[in-house]
């Protein structure tokens, strides 16, 4: 009787584990539903009764604006990805790469290069020096790999590889160099083989700042082709508020601001950016918090 007892409490805690679970889910996830909502809300109809999860007069005004140019936009999701995809491919690389030698305890020089690289993580030399830089000697003013090549090293991420790497026992690297394997295939074939948390979650990072980003376009992009998708939709974004920024003095604004549902074309644009991203989640997901939790603390 004691024993289903037991039981009984314990089937009773899960699901009181589980109803909270679902609860705090859901409020999770109602702020992500009320931007949809608001995407398909009138000004007017927020005006009036404020943004709901189901809007009364339900509009697509703002995706229809949004893909008016419908070439400028695929085209602006086609650099992304491209930019997406390649540069956290190339920056896990680099990072790890950086973070396997600075594991190594016998590299000469190993503090004064962990100095080195923490001080990136204190101090920069400014706008003006980073623009001449990327521009005069890098030569990437208006190029595709302006949106990659300046994002690529993360002092962070190299740490967080590096303490990770840290915390495989020296016998592996000894054992592999005793069967004759360079370093190169003692870091390809067993401390990235061993690395999947972390690796995961320097891949999620580096492709949200990828996809996120949007100065990068404002600084070294000149020609709307090649443009990403960030940073057309914010030059959306900033025309709309000029023209509400006009409204009172041109009557054409005023006109155009009728047909057009500002907070909502706002709401629109989070969907479109933050919904392709979203699906690196479930794949991650199961790595994330234990790749952060040792590669933070190791070492």
């Amino acid at each position: 009787m004691g024993v289903n007892m037991k039981k009984s409490k314990l089937t009773i805690g899960k699901v009181l584990v589980y109803l909270f679970v679902i609860l705090f889910s859901l409020a999770c996830l109602y702020p992500f539903l009320m931007v949809i909502g608001g995407s398909l809300t009138t000004d007017a109809e927020a005006a009036a009764y404020g943004f709901s999860i189901i809007p009364k007069n339900p509009t697509l005004a703002a995706y229809k604006m949004l893909f008016a140019n419908k070439s400028t936009i695929l085209n602006g999701y086609k650099i992304t990805l491209f930019v997406t995809i390649v540069g956290t491919a190339v920056s896990v690389i680099v990072n790890a790469m950086m973070g396997y030698v600075l594991s190594r305890k016998a590299l000469r020089f190993r503090s004064f290069i962990n100095l080195y690289v923490l001080l990136t993580m204190l101090f920069n030399g400014g706008m003006v020096p980073w623009y001449i830089v990327c521009t005069k000697y890098l030569h990437l003013k208006n190029n595709i790999w302006a949106l990659i090549v300046p994002s690529l090293v993360s002092a962070w991420y190299i740490f967080l590889i590096r303490n990770y790497f840290t915390s495989v026992p020296d016998e592996m690297w000894e054992s592999a160099k005793l069967d004759g394997a360079g370093e190169f295939i003692i870091f390809r074939k067993i401390y990235l083989a061993l690395a999947k948390p972390v690796i995961a979650t320097v891949v999620l990072f580096s492709a949200l700042g990828f996809w996120n980003d949007w100065w990068l376009g404002l600084m070294l992009i000149d020609s709307s082709e090649k443009q990403p998708l960030q940073m057309l939709l914010r030059t959306i974004v900033a025309n709309i508020q000029f023209l509400q920024t006009m409204g009172n003095k041109s009557a054409e604004a005023q006109a155009l601001l009728a047909s057009v549902p500002s907070d909502g074309v706002k709401m629109a644009m989070v969907i479109i950016t933050t919904g392709p991203i979203l699906l690196l989640y479930p794949f991650l997901q199961k790595y994330f918090i234990k790749g952060i939790m040792v590669g933070a603390v190791k070492g």
